[in-house]
């Protein structure tokens, strides 16, 4: 492994650190960053620095899992976690990463070829692999509560599901899935309990974060979170931006531009992370939805919290992302976060012609979230070498899809079992009494 500052240190027996996006609490160890999920200060735990990639990591021809577990290690340097992350790397990605080709400047990045369809796979099997192996022996489980506009909670619920380390709640908005996102949501029971919110995705994210506000609460349960703003959700996205965009490499030559569909901004700041530790990124661009918050910000330098829209794209309705935090703690100066981070929305109508139109032309399917990113690479990137990342499966939104196609959709396997099982949720209200919600499966 290449020289750097912090593998160096952690070769001398110092750990690495991870601060908050605030700065108004004590630097932890990345164990400590992903039991606690969030800072103390409220902030969001970013690393004290980043490791460079090595020459190894960079080489085309090694597998998903080597690059991963070389990828991920030094951010666990002087951690007694290091010592599994080849195991856990091991237990979480397992299944395919594909970098699909559809003529010699332009893939497609399939990141659904998980258990629940969609790239949050990747990071909710890691976290759950990590605290259950990670777990001291005795300790009683976390409790692990999840805000989702729709694939999270899902992926969330499968990683979790009989694990002893933690017991889940999920919080989605009632409204505001589809009905094959619903079933991945409520199907599990036993220590996974999901709760249809009646409001927003906001709503759902701001009693997550209310939860850690209440004095002794945490402590007191165990509070962990496993959306992006938790450490351990959003590490392990870096490491397929490094495996695709080396592989893009080693068949073209240059450095590929990364669209990416964004909603709360962690899948993108890990491709912000990847390119800050060496990765050959040429440029990244978020592709929004109706929700305007980021390219209002670019253009105005006014971040606005807002209420978040419903559109066809729903995982990515979100009017406040959470992870802004830690994209702008990236860059010193707002002229910096301009100059590197471009932004663009795609409106509903948009999103169905352009699914229409790349099944007619070139028989490609995609899901309503890779037809936003899909939209801003042919209107900002017009022939040039470019990543799309495909989010999602289009099985799971098969009422918007198929209209457009004129033709139904197979079902994945691991969705069709899915859809057999009881579905159970409990239904509450966005003022929820949280302290009676998180020590029982009922609301006080």
């Amino acid at each position: 492994m290449s020289a750097n500052p912090s593998v160096s240190q952690n070769k001398k027996g110092i750990i690495m650190k991870f601060h908050s996006t605030k700065n108004s609490c004590s630097a932890v160890t990345a164990s400590e960053a992903v039991r606690a999920g969030l800072a103390s200060d409220g902030g969001l735990f970013v690393p004290d620095s980043f490791p460079v990639l090595d020459s190894y990591v960079l080489q085309p021809d090694i597998t998903y899992m080597e690059r991963a577990i070389r990828v991920l290690k030094p951010f666990f340097g002087g951690d007694p976690a290091e010592l599994r992350i080849e195991e856990i790397c091991s237990e979480a990605f397992n299944f395919p990463v594909p970098l699909r080709w559809l003529d010699d400047k332009q893939a497609v990045l399939e990141l659904f070829h998980g258990p629940t369809l969609a790239f949050k796979d990747f990071g909710a099997r890691f976290l759950s692999e990590f605290l259950e192996k990670t777990c001291p022996e005795g300790m009683s489980p976390l409790t692990v509560l999840v805000a989702t506009s729709g694939d999270t909670g899902g992926a969330v619920a499968a990683a979790f599901h009989k694990k002893r380390c933690a017991t889940v709640r999920v919080f989605f908005p009632q409204s505001g899935v589809s009905d094959r996102q619903r079933a991945q949501l409520t199907c599990w029971g036993e220590n996974v309990t999901s709760y249809s919110v009646q409001g927003t995705f906001d709503d759902c994210q701001s009693l997550v974060k209310h939860a850690f506000t209440i004095p002794g609460l945490s402590e007191k349960m165990g509070l962990t979170s496993a959306n992006s703003i938790n450490l351990g959700r959003l590490l392990p996205q870096t490491v397929y931006y490094v495996h695709s965009t080396v592989l893009f490499r080693e068949r073209t030559g240059v450095a590929p531009y990364i669209v990416v569909p964004t909603g709360n901004v962690g899948n993108v700041t890990a491709a912000f992370w990847a390119k800050k530790m060496g990765a050959p990124i040429a440029g990244i661009i978020l592709a929004v939805n109706a929700n305007r918050t980021i390219p209002d910000y670019l253009e105005t330098g006014l971040y606005n919290k807002r209420k978040s829209v419903a559109t066809l794209a729903n995982a990515m309705d979100v009017g406040h992302p959470s992870n802004m935090e830690r994209l702008i703690n990236l860059f010193p100066t707002f002229e910096e976060i301009r100059n590197e981070v471009k932004a663009f929305s795609v409106s509903d109508d948009q999103i169905k012609e352009t699914i229409r139109r790349c099944y007619e032309e070139t028989g490609e399917i995609l899901c309503p979230h890779t037809a936003v990113a899909e939209r801003v690479r042919g209107e900002q990137l017009p022939g040039m070498p470019s990543i799309v990342v495909a989010t999602a499966h289009p099985a799971k939104f098969e009422t918007i899809v198929e209209p457009l196609i004129g033709k139904p959709l197979e079902i994945p396997a691991s969705l069709a079992e899915m859809l057999k099982r009881p579905r159970h949720e409990i239904s509450i209200t966005p003022d929820t009494n949280l302290v009676g919600l998180v020590q029982s499966d009922k609301v006080a």
